[in-house]
């Protein structure tokens, strides 16, 4: 693989390639996955089918192990077609990184499923689980697991318990787990009703005294010693590629939409005028301001995270300034691309406002991705105080 983007291997130029052919599938079932509430199986299906799902599968097992930005690339093709696909890919993708902390055997049990497996995930606070002999006992409800519907295996981030005291650490904090489980053994509650975002299916989850063996445990903290198969660059960026994965949905959606708007602009003559859109000088304003918005998030996004590939690649230590750059990096391209979709609205006028119509679709999802807590524009308040030379409340920069 070319150190730098992955462009000299096949592989990833033809994962790429498999995007833009499946687009008329994801297409074709979009409306039916914001109907249903859960991506359509066929869109599933035609992921696993092109190598999309094995992205972030160690090469160790048969996996792409592509680079972040070959990997943004294609979440964000995935994405401009239908941003609920977008979401659960880049969700699966981004899980696999977490494997890296486990046992070796706990690891291999869970990407031996499938292939290739579908993994999900809830970051949400959740009742403690209870340590026992050979591992742990877990129930509660857990919120926010997008495409919980097609997954495999389940990741969730949980404080420990001896049934009475939570396990600290020598500061007196609360530590936490990553724990895996097959889908199988939760149960799928009919929650997900949300304005934006209603394809991905990130209904909660219901754990009745499920028995997780400490082999697919791992504690969280900084990861000292990956996992055999996890010793290649991208493992290296440990929570980073997650975090940054966040950001090529909302880029995919910004990219439909001002493309939308000028499909629009050269057809449309809005009512009580003579002039069509595309005529009009403040929408030839927004569409530029759109398309720069967008264009400057996507660049800082991908040079950033080249520029942290080749550290890792490298064997460069991924320092804590490293670290704020991919924070920042990802919460300014949310925050671009909500900004370009919210330009594209305002431009459309009352096209926008039409069900029938996909502005409104783009506005809604663009503005739900936004409050994801990895990447919202609270992040910069975290990044912003390590700049500072302050402490910072956000605890995956200590990943």
């Amino acid at each position: 693989m070319n150190a730098t983007t992955g462009a000299d291997n096949p592989t990833v130029n033809s994962l790429l390639e498999n995007a833009k052919q499946i687009g008329p599938i994801i297409r074709q079932y979009a409306a039916e996955a914001e109907r249903e509430r859960r991506l359509s199986r066929p869109v599933v299906d035609a992921m696993v089918r092109t190598g999309l799902y094995g992205m972030a599968r160690p090469r160790a097992f048969g996996g792409a192990e592509a680079d972040p930005v070959s990997m943004f690339r294609v979440v964000e093709e995935v994405a401009r077609h239908d941003s609920a696909a977008g979401w659960n890919l880049q969700i699966s993708l981004a899980v696999h990184s977490f494997l890296a902390w486990l046992p070796d055997e706990g690891a291999a049990e869970i990407l031996n499923d499938g292939p290739p497996a579908i993994l999900g995930a809830s970051f949400s606070p959740g009742p403690p689980a209870i340590a026992v002999e050979g591992g742990y006992r877990v129930s509660g409800q857990y919120p926010f697991v997008s495409g919980v519907h097609d997954c495999h295996w389940l990741m969730f981030r949980l404080q420990v318990s001896d049934g009475h005291t939570l396990s600290v650490d020598d500061h007196g904090t609360p530590r936490h787990w990553f724990m895996f489980l097959p889908v199988d053994k939760a149960k799928i509650l009919d929650t997900w009703n949300p304005l934006g975002m209603r394809g991905t299916g990130s209904h909660d989850v219901l754990l009745e005294d499920v028995f997780v063996p400490e082999r697919h445990t791992a504690l969280m903290a900084p990861l000292q010693r990956a996992g055999k198969a996890f010793q290649g660059p991208l493992y290296a960026l440990t929570v980073w590629v997650p975090i940054g994965l966040l950001a090529p949905p909302s880029l995919g959606v910004a990219r439909a939409a001002v493309s939308r708007l000028i499909e629009l602009a050269r057809a449309k003559t809005p009512s009580f005028t003579t002039s069509s859109l595309a005529r009009r000088q403040v929408v030839q304003r927004q569409v530029a301001e759109a398309e720069a918005t967008l264009g400057a998030a996507r660049a800082y996004l991908f040079e950033t995270f080249r520029e942290n590939w080749l550290a890792a690649t490298a064997r460069q230590p991924i320092t804590e300034a490293r670290k704020v750059t991919m924070q920042l990096a990802t919460s300014h391209a949310l925050a671009c691309a909500a900004k370009a979709v919210d330009l594209v609205h305002a431009a459309a006028g009352t096209s926008a406002i039409h069900h029938e119509n996909p502005f409104q679709q783009y506005f809604r999802d663009v503005h739900t991705m936004t409050q994801h807590a990895f990447a919202s524009e609270s992040r910069y308040e975290s990044a912003g105080a390590l700049i500072l030379g302050a402490a910072s409340d956000w605890g995956f920069f200590a990943l």
